[in-house]
């Protein structure tokens, strides 16, 4: 498989999380946790949907969080 394809993959398996849970940010333990995901593939999702455009930075309880535009 592809790189591309790979991170493809992972990025929307972290877009569905953030999806359902818009009302809140999720940091990355939280996305690893929800989405039983490592954190490579977590990483490399979030690059994929920030290279896109889609989601935001924000801060939460101290640490970067992430959720959607």
């Amino acid at each position: 498989m592809k790189p591309e394809e790979i991170f493809g993959i992972n990025a929307g398996k972290v877009w569905q999380l953030l999806d359902k849970n818009r009302s809140t940010p999720l940091t990355l333990q939280e996305i690893m946790k929800l989405g039983k995901l490592t954190r490579d593939d977590v990483m490399s999702g979030l690059g994929w949907l920030g290279r896109e455009g889609k989601i935001e930075i924000v801060e939460k309880d101290g640490k970067l969080a992430y959720r959607l535009l």
